[in-house]
Parts: C-alpha cells; sequence; structure tokens
C-alpha cells in the first residue's frame, strides 16, 4: 500500500511536519568539535510506511486505519539524527528541547540506560502546537555514528529472521556483546576528544 493510499488528505500535513524537523534541525548551532568534526553528522526522515504502521496497530490490538496511527502513534513522522560523539547526542537534545514549535512530551534515554538488547539511542516524542500540524505527534531519535552502524546492522538481521532458533540465543548474545564493545569504543573516544579540547584550552 502506498503513503497515499493510506495516509490521504493527512499525508501533506505529514510531509510539512517531516520536512519542519529537517529545518529544526539544520537550524542547530554548528559548534564545530575537536578537529572541526561537526555535532551533527547527517540526519534522516521518513514518514512511516503502511504496513509497517498497520502491524504496529496490530500487535497493539488497535484498529489499523490512518485515523487510529495518527491518534494513537507518535512515529508516523520520523527523524534519526546521528551525532559524532555521546555529549554531542546530549548536547543537540537539550536544544531542540528549547524549541517553540513544539511541546516534548517524553524523553526516552536508551543511552544511558540501555535496552537489553544492547539499543542505545535517546528518543524525543513531539507533539507540534501551531498551523495545520497542531496535535501531530513525531519522534526524533539522536544517536552515536557507531551505535547508529551497530542498530543498522542489528535491523537488518532482525527483520530478515535469517536464523532458526537454535541459533538465535547466540546470536543475541553476540550483538549485545557489540553493543557493548561499540559503547566502549564511543567512551573512550569521547574521553580523547575531552582531553583535546582540555589540551586547547591552556
Amino acid at each position: 500500500m502506498e503513503l497515499e493510499e493510506y495516509y490521504g488528505e493527512a499525508l501533506p500535513t505529514l510531509r510539512k511536519a517531516e520536512q519542519t524537523l529537517w529545518n529544526i534541525v539544520n537550524a542547530c548551532p554548528a559548534q564545530e568539535s575537536v578537529g572541526g568534526v561537526q555535532p551533527v553528522i547527517y540526519c534522516k526522515s521518513r514518514i512511516k510506511k503502511p504496513d509497517s504502521m498497520m502491524r504496529k496497530l496490530a500487535s497493539r490490538g488497535l484498529p489499523t486505519d490512518a485515523g487510529t496511527a495518527l491518534r494513537e502513534m507518535h512515529d508516523a513522522v520520523g527523524m534519526r539524527v546521528v551525532c559524532s560523539f555521546v555529549d554531542d547526542v546530549y548536547e543537540v537534545s537539550r536544544w531542540l528541547q528549547t524549541r517553540d514549535d513544539y511541546e516534548v512530551l517524553e524523553v526516552k534515554d536508551y543511552v544511558s540506560y540501555p535496552k537489553p538488547n544492547g539499543y542505545r539511542s535517546l528518543h524525543l516524542i513531539l507533539r507540534f502546537t501551531g498551523g495545520r500540524m497542531k496535535g501531530l505527534q513525531a519522534e526524533i531519535q539522536l544517536r552515536t555514528i557507531a551505535i547508529d552502524f551497530w542498530a543498522a546492522l542489528e535491523h537488518q538481521m532482525k527483520y530478515k529472521q535469517a536464523i532458526d532458533g537454535s541459533y538465535e540465543k547466540i546470536v543475541r548474545e553476540e550483538l549485545k556483546r557489540c553493543a557493548d564493545e561499540i559503547a566502549s569504543v564511543d567512551i573512550s573516544m569521547q574521553t580523547i576528544r575531552d582531553l583535546l579540547r582540555e589540551e586547547e584550552g591552556r
């Protein structure tokens, strides 16, 4: 099913919200990190595909129509913001929470408190407060480039369902181990940057 068929008259509003998020993130102060590394490396946005949205609604025992999706779900519009360092994730998040284009309904900090599978990301659940987007919810996810690499591969393997039950436990354990190792690298890279900043400040 195509976006137009599922979301109907609401699609232009969803596209407007997606573009608004792009504009907001692009307005984030471009304070350079040590060595000229920008806090935000890249962004990716999407309007949730109908099949994916309907599966999510069905899993929660809800009707699968677009009206229910826009009322009950917060991620019809989503953006991923990939940052250089862990500190940048929090710095950009704090800045995003100062905006008056929307209200922040919830902050989910899976960076400091990872999910059991090792997933680390910071989620902002937003609700637009003005114009034709008023009341529409959206989600911004912020993570480091290292964790984004892990999450992309984990997502592919998870949804391809390429393993049978006999290997599932091993694969989950290995993915968790990889996530922990990548998080350790993030901490090491953050430490190196902090040391360089301290040296520059002398």
